[in-house]
C-alpha cells in the first residue's frame, strides 16, 4: 500500500514537470532580466485587467474555500493587490534606474552607483488565509524586479490555488511564471531546486524549515512568519474608538490573519468599560446572537476541521485553567464555526498564550503598570505587529523605543499592511525580509554595488614598492580621509 502510493505521487511529481519548468526558467531569465521598465510595466497592466475584469470570479472562489464575504475579499484581496500594482507602474522606472551615491573622499575621483538586476529564478510559497492577495503582490515585486516565478499556492485553498493556475496560464508563458498546484511532496522537490530566491509566507515552523531547505543551495530567503501580535491599551485610550476597531481587525476573515490583534494587554482600571464595548460592537457588527451570528453573511469560517479542532481544544484548555468566556464560545464543528469569543482572567501560562491564535478567540490580560506590558511584551518571541491605544505620548514612546517587532500601528490596527511605501516584515522569529513597494523590488532584485574608474588614480601612488614616501602617504590618508 505504502509503495502504491509512493508511484502515484511520483506520477504527479512527472505530470507537473517541476523539472522541465524549472530548467525552462533558468534558460530564459537572461532574456527576462533584459527586459525594460516598459515591458514590465505591460505585464503588471496585464495583470491588472484581469484582476479587474475576473473580480467576481475570485470573491466565488475565496467564498468556497472559507466563506470570505465579498467585501472582505474585495478590501483586502483585490484592493491589496491592485493597489500594489499601481504603486509599481507608477515608480517602476525610477526604481529600475542605477542609484547614484556620493563620492567619499578615499575615492573622490571615482563615480559609484547601485545597480538593481533580478535575482534570476525565483519561487513564492503562498498560504491559504489571503491565498490571492499573499501570491499576488510578492510576485508583482517578483514581475517588477525583472525575475522567472514559479508560485506553489497553498492546498488547503483549493479553488483559489486552481484560479492562480488559470490567470498565470492565461497571462504568462510558462517559462517565465509557472504555477505548481501542490500535491504531497512537491513542496519538499521544489525546495532542493537552486532557487536564487525563495518567499514564503506561513507558519515559523515551516519557515525554518524553508530555510534549512534553502541553506544547501545558499538561496536567500524572504520569510513573512506571523506569532502573537499584541495590543496595549492604556487608560487614556479612546475605548469606543479602540473596541471598534480591534472587533473589526480580529474577526475579519475570522481571525485568521497573521497580524490580527492576538491578545490584548489591557490597563485594569479600564477593564469592565472596555469588555462592555467589545460586547457592543460584536452585536453591531454580527447580530446580537449566537445563532445570528452563524448566520450572519459577513462572518467568514474557519478553513479546514483541523485548524478548528486545534482552536477547539485550546480554548477549553484555558477554560479549564480558569479563563471565563465574556461572549461566544458556542461552537460548532459541522460548520466550522466559531463565533467571536472574549476571554478574560487569562494568564500569561495559558494554553491561549502559546502559539498564535489564528482564530476568533480574543484573550485579554490586565496590567497595572505600562512596565508591566512592556515587560511581556519582551519576554516573549518578537512579534510580526504590535498595536497600542492611547492619548498618552510618552506611553506611546516607550513602548515603540522599549519594544521590538516587525510593524506597529498606534491607535490602529493591521492598515500599516496598506502601506505601500512602508516595508512589511517580521523580525526573528516572526520573520526576515521585506516586502511591498521598493521594498518589494529590492527583495527580488541583487543590488549590485558599481565603481568607475579612469586612467588617473591618485591610489597609484600608494603602489609598492612601499618607501618611506608611500609610508607616509598611506598615514596621511588613514588620519585625515
Amino acid at each position: 500500500m505504502r509503495k502504491e502510493t509512493q508511484n502515484q505521487q511520483d506520477i504527479f511529481l512527472n505530470k507537473v514537470n517541476i523539472d522541465s519548468i524549472f530548467t525552462a526558467q533558468v534558460e530564459n531569465r537572461w532574456n527576462v532580466s533584459k527586459t525594460s521598465a516598459k515591458e514590465r510595466i505591460a505585464k503588471l497592466k496585464k495583470l491588472e485587467n484581469w484582476i479587474l475584469n475576473n473580480k467576481q470570479v475570485i470573491r466565488d472562489a475565496i467564498y468556497k474555500d472559507f466563506r470570505k464575504p465579498a467585501v472582505d475579499v474585495d478590501l483586502t484581496e483585490i484592493f491589496t493587490a491592485l493597489s500594489e500594482i499601481k504603486h509599481a507602474i507608477k515608480h517602476l522606472k525610477k526604481w529600475i534606474k542605477p542609484h547614484r551615491v556620493k563620492r567619499t573622499m578615499a575615492l573622490i575621483t571615482t563615480r559609484s552607483w547601485i545597480q538593481y538586476e533580478p535575482r534570476g529564478v525565483v519561487l513564492i510559497i503562498a498560504p491559504w488565509n489571503y491565498p490571492f492577495n499573499l501570491i499576488v503582490t510578492p510576485l508583482i515585486s517578483a514581475i517588477a524586479a525583472g525575475n522567472c516565478v514559479i508560485l506553489k499556492p497553498s492546498k488547503l485553498a483549493v479553488h483559489t490555488s486552481n484560479l492562480i493556475a488559470k490567470m498565470v496560464e492565461k497571462l504568462f508563458p510558462e517559462n517565465e511564471i509557472a504555477v505548481i498546484e501542490s500535491e504531497k511532496g512537491v513542496s519538499v522537490k521544489l525546495l532542493k531546486k537552486p532557487f536564487d530566491h525563495i518567499f514564503f509566507t506561513g507558519s515559523t515552523v515551516v519557515g525554518k524549515k524553508v530555510m534549512e531547505a534553502a541553506s544547501k543551495n545558499l538561496s536567500s530567503v524572504t520569510l513573512e512568519l506571523g506569532g502573537k501580535s499584541p495590543v496595549v491599551i492604556d487608560e487614556t485610550a479612546n475605548l469606543t474608538d479602540t473596541a471598534q476597531k480591534i472587533v473589526w481587525s480580529k474577526l475579519m476573515n475570522c481571525g485568521q490573519t497573521c497580524i490580527a490583534p492576538d491578545y490584548l494587554l489591557v490597563n485594569e482600571s479600564v477593564l469592565p468599560e472596555f469588555v462592555s464595548k467589545l460586547k457592543h460592537f460584536i452585536k453591531k457588527f454580527y447580530g446580537s446572537e449566537n445563532s445570528d451570528w452563524q448566520s450572519c453573511p459577513d462572518y467568514a469560517r474557519i478553513i479546514n476541521k483541523q485548524h478548528f479542532q486545534r482552536l477547539s481544544q485550546v480554548l477549553n484548555e484555558t477554560v479549564q485553567a480558569g479563563a471565563k468566556i465574556e461572549i461566544g464560545g458556542k461552537l460548532n464543528e459541522a460548520d466550522k464555526y466559531i463565533p467571536p469569543t472574549v476571554l478574560i482572567n487569562v494568564k500569561e501560562d495559558y494554553a491561549i498564550m502559546e502559539e498564535e491564535i489564528f482564530g476568533p478567540i480574543l484573550p485579554i490580560l490586565t496590567y497595572t503598570k505600562i512596565d508591566d506590558a512592556i515587560n511581556l511584551i519582551r519576554s516573549r518571541p518578537k512579534p510580526l505587529a504590535l498595536y497600542i491605544f492611547s492619548r498618552n505620548q510618552q506611553n506611546i514612546d516607550r513602548v515603540l523605543k522599549e519594544t521590538s517587532s516587525g510593524g506597529v500601528c498606534i491607535n490602529d490596527t493591521v492598515i500599516h499592511f496598506s502601506q505601500t511605501n512602508l516595508p512589511f516584515g517580521g523580525v526573528n522569529a516572526s520573520g526576515m525580509g521585506r516586502s511591498h513597494g521598493f521594498h518589494g523590488f529590492k527583495t527580488f532584485s541583487n543590488e549590485k554595488a558599481v565603481v568607475k574608474h579612469n586612467r588617473f588614480s591618485p591610489l597609484k601612488l600608494m603602489y609598492p614598492p612601499y618607501t618611506k614616501r608611500v609610508q607616509k602617504l598611506v598615514d596621511l590618508v588613514v588620519k585625515y580621509f
